[in-house]
């Protein structure tokens, strides 16, 4: 029975509706309108609500109490069904440096999660964070388990994964990054640089080897310095690379997110939220692959004080880009879900409200704050008003 949204703001690519309609049956959207279509079974009016393109979010490792590391069906499933919650439609199960049976493990479990019966949002593929990446920028990535590049190691992952990987962050300046980067681009798989020291001309070496993504920007990266930009500056420079940002205000400062947006501008920018298995749960002491973490006064840190992931969300990441930078309905929709879904390769179903393509989408008000949200036709959350 089809189902239409009627009297609600609809932010599309090019324009917002103030007074639209919208019509979705089976999962898909039949058709969207400046005036109502009087057609749907069930007819809901939006008035005073926004409606956008559900988020996208290509690195999170967990969250309610579940991370992509557990190696288990119910913890993607876990994190699938919290997840609409913040707005959230699709994501990347994103792993991290552990030993290389631990990883396999978990990306042998993402290939064989069967999305047919699955709840909640959409499980898109995987994002391999780790083990290729630099001792020099670990962060919260154990180091005992970090390994030079290698496409042999990597065809275990991706064999184990059924070919379900879709990202993979690495640091170009170790031996080996440019042989695996070339591997990635021959099989449609984004490079992204991340927890990296390498120069900026190390940096714009990547670049012309075929890298085209950053992970989470400033953090674990080499910085910009007048006489060596480092990675930062080739983020910022480099109009081929796609920047993940996460806007918490404790990751990057108020102000450096400001000098980033405007360098990235809504075309090169997609917020992230890098959560770890604590998002959604009360502050405490938390497991991250192996290690404790601890959850207090929104931040997540290891015993020496290193930050480990985050417990933001993506509709806060939203909120604060809103009220901070003034962003507009278009720009908003840019980087919380079009941005990805083109890099992903999915936009032809996923990242923006448009008449055929999936019935995926966030009701938010004013303020950000999600009322309701829709996945693939049903919906998969409700806020209590």
């Amino acid at each position: 029975m089809s189902i239409e949204y009627q009297n609600v703001r609809i932010v599309q690519e090019d324009r917002t509706i103030e007074r639209g309609s919208i019509l979705f049956d089976e999962g898909k959207i039949i058709d969207v309108a400046d005036a109502p279509f009087h057609q749907g079974g069930t007819i809901i009016d939006g008035h005073g609500l926004t409606l956008f393109p559900g988020f996208i979010d290509v690195h999170i490792h967990g969250a309610n109490g579940h991370d992509v590391m557990d190696a288990t069906p119910e913890a993607l499933q876990g994190i699938a069904d919290i997840l609409p919650e913040e707005g959230t439609t699709s994501f990347l199960a994103t792993t991290m440096t552990q030993s290389s049976e631990a990883i396999e493990n978990a990306v042998s479990n993402v290939g064989t999660f069967d999305q047919r019966g699955a709840t909640g949002a959409e499980l898109l593929g995987i994002h391999l964070e780790g083990p290729f990446i630099s001792r020099k920028k670990a962060g919260a990535q154990p180091l005992d388990y970090i390994r030079e590049p290698s496409i042999s190691r990597f065809e275990s992952f991706r064999n184990k994964s059924r070919d379900k990987i879709r990202l993979v962050t690495l640091a170009p300046e170790e031996e080996g990054a440019d042989e695996l980067i070339h591997h990635l681009n021959s099989h449609g798989i984004i490079a992204s640089m991340g927890h990296t020291s390498a120069t900026f001309e190390q940096a714009e070496k990547a670049v012309e080897e075929g890298v085209r993504h950053v992970t989470h920007l400033y953090n674990q990266m080499s910085g910009f310095h007048h006489r060596d930009p480092g990675v930062t500056g080739a983020a910022f420079t480099d109009s081929r690379l796609m920047v993940e940002m996460i806007v918490d205000y404790v990751h990057s400062k108020k102000e450096a997110v400001q000098v980033a947006y405007r360098q990235l501008t809504d075309k090169r920018t997609l917020l992230i939220t890098d959560a770890m298995r604590a998002k959604c749960l009360p502050e405490g002491t938390y497991d991250l692959g192996g290690q404790d973490v601890t959850v207090k006064d929104q931040q997540a840190v290891l015993e020496d004080g290193t930050l480990a992931g985050s417990i933001l969300t993506l509709a806060k990441a939203a909120r604060l880009m809103k009220q901070n930078l003034a962003l507009t309905d278009q720009e908003l929709l840019s980087i919380t879900s079009l941005n990805a879904a083109r890099e992903l390769g999915v936009d032809d179903r996923k990242g923006s409200i448009e008449k055929g393509k999936d019935a995926d989408f966030v009701l938010v008000d004013d303020d950000f704050n999600v009322q309701a949200t829709w996945c693939r036709g049903v919906v998969a959350y409700e806020g209590k008003e």
